[in-house]
């Protein structure tokens, strides 16, 4: 009998996952192996140089989150220095999208160290019985997979690109992309996997490997340095909580910001009908997107002080107040039959290009994101937190009933979690069909805030401009949910926006 499932963004990830559940493995286990599996067979969209966060949910105890997230660089430099050797690009990815890429784009990564203390604090096997699946994957090769060709397209030559042995992994020298589908094989990746399953997490940080990546990105002018990697630590948060219908909810807390975005529009659509997406509800959905997205914009995005502004969000939320008055990321979702759910979003950015020789990982650009540091990189502070819009979120009932979830697509994550929660908790659709129904997701464009909405969705009661996608897209993100009770034992599914795979495995 089964005892674990998952849920990624990739099948060859999910599959990873299931053999390490069949070594007894348990949702921890399962969830990390799956998750390093993405981070290394999803080149371009993540890597090992990315950021992220890992909520886990045990029964008994309380909902956390590791906080694994980017940091700023440029500890013991002059202030001068942040944002040098860093430059804008746009790119046509989901209509246009502006960053900025090179080596002072880089942020301090911290994704293998909130995963390494997940695995301290709640796996059940060694951390290098744990990488080995990926090490193996890597190793022989793997197929590009479609979500990665569709983001090179756009950004294979401005963002991955620049740098020549960086180039030549994607771009060959009559200036072709690589197809999808085609054989990957990332020179020193395997070894690099090999390195951090002997000598262990902490390798990557104040090792051989973690002076590598410092002393490579310092010496062509950004800010990362060997002073940021041994200084950089997991922070370990209790999960914000919300309620929706019998549901508890846990997910990111300040200094993230998608887990407040997602709470504040879960809390404002408690009043939905049941009914389903009417052109009534779909006005409420845009309403609420609305509201919490403006007042994000208005109220957080430009604050020093990321938790008081929050706080202002979620008290909106509470007191029910009237709206409408005015990166690329991998997800893996597992839960067990002990009832543990875990759940981890890990994100490289749109990427900065930048490839430490030797060792296959193509590093962040958290520093570049736009949206996320409106005062420049300039203005940031080394040693702090970026905010990130990403909201791994594990749920439970009562009655022994435990779901994770979460997805990638930046912005579009908490609209795309927010309508899958809603159409599978409020209106009681299966899975499946809760996330293969279309989505809608208010944006800003040049003209002010529109509605971005896939085709079959009724938005004739809506009051905002609509941009109509022609058919489902990864624009909307790729939501991974793995679901167990004890009555209804597991249910799993994946984004087909995003062609994730689900799998069971143990015994």
């Amino acid at each position: 009998m089964a005892t674990v499932a998952v849920a990624s963004s990739s099948q060859l990830a999910a599959d990873a996952g299931a053999a390490i559940a069949d070594a007894g493995g348990n949702a921890v286990d399962v969830a990390i192996a799956a998750c390093l599996t993405s981070m290394t067979t999803e080149p371009g969209v993540c890597s090992l140089g990315a950021g992220g966060y890992v909520t886990v949910w045990v029964p008994g105890t309380g909902p956390v989150t590791i906080d694994g997230y980017a940091a700023v660089p440029g500890l013991g430099l002059p202030d001068s220095r942040l944002g040098e050797a860093a430059w804008e690009v746009n790119l046509t990815y989901g209509g246009g999208v502006r960053t900025i890429v090179g080596y002072g784009s880089v942020g301090v990564p911290g994704g293998v160290a909130a995963l390494g203390e997940a695995s301290r604090r709640y796996g059940s096997l060694p951390w290098k019985e744990v990488v080995e699946p990926a090490m193996t994957i890597v190793e022989t090769g793997f197929p590009l997979p479609s979500a990665c060709h569709h983001y090179l397209e756009s950004s294979a030559d401005p963002v991955f690109g620049w740098e020549p042995h960086s180039r030549g992994t994607f771009i060959d020298a009559e200036g072709n992309l690589v197809g999808r589908g085609d054989t990957i094989r990332l020179p020193g990746l395997a070894t690099t996997l090999e390195t951090l399953a002997i000598k262990g997490p902490e390798e990557f940080y104040t090792g051989d490997l973690g002076h590598t990546i410092a002393d490579y990105v310092s010496d062509h002018g950004g800010s990362l340095n060997r002073a940021d990697m041994s200084a950089y630590k997991p922070i370990v948060r209790p999960s914000l909580q919300v309620s929706l219908d019998d549901w508890r909810i846990a997910t990111n807390p300040p200094p993230a910001v998608g887990g407040a975005t997602l709470a504040a529009m879960l809390m404002m659509m408690n009043d939905v009908r049941h009914e389903g997406w009417d052109p009534i509800s779909v006005k409420r959905l845009v309403e609420v997107q609305h509201a919490v997205t403006r007042y994000r914009h208005q109220h957080i995005d430009t604050s020093g002080e990321i938790t008081a502004a929050v706080e202002g969000l979620l008290q909106m939320a509470r007191d029910g107040t009237p709206p409408g008055a005015s990166g690329s990321t991998v997800h893996t979702s597992a839960a067990d039959r002990s009832a543990i759910g875990c759940s981890i979003t890990m994100s490289s950015g749109y990427g900065s290009g930048a490839l430490p020789p030797g060792t296959g990982i193509w590093l962040n650009n958290c520093l570049g994101e736009i949206e996320l540091l409106p005062g420049g990189i300039e203005q940031a502070q080394p040693g702090r937190r970026l905010p990130s819009n990403m909201a791994p979120t594990v749920a439970r009932t009562e009655d022994g009933r435990v779901l994770s979830t979460g997805s990638p697509g930046a912005d579009r994550i908490t609209t795309a979690m927010l309508q899958v929660l809603v159409n599978h908790i409020h209106f009681g659709a299966p899975l499946e069909e809760a996330i293969a129904q279309p989505r809608a997701h208010v944006e800003i464009s040049a003209g002010g805030y529109r509605v971005a909405h896939e085709p079959g969705l009724p938005v004739g009661e809506v009051d905002l401009p609509c941009r109509s996608f022609d058919e489902p897209s990864m624009y909307f993100g790729g939501v991974a949910v793995a679901e167990w009770g004890p009555a209804s034992g597991f249910v799993i599914a994946a984004d087909p926006r995003r062609q994730g795979g689900t799998a069971v495995g143990g015994a």
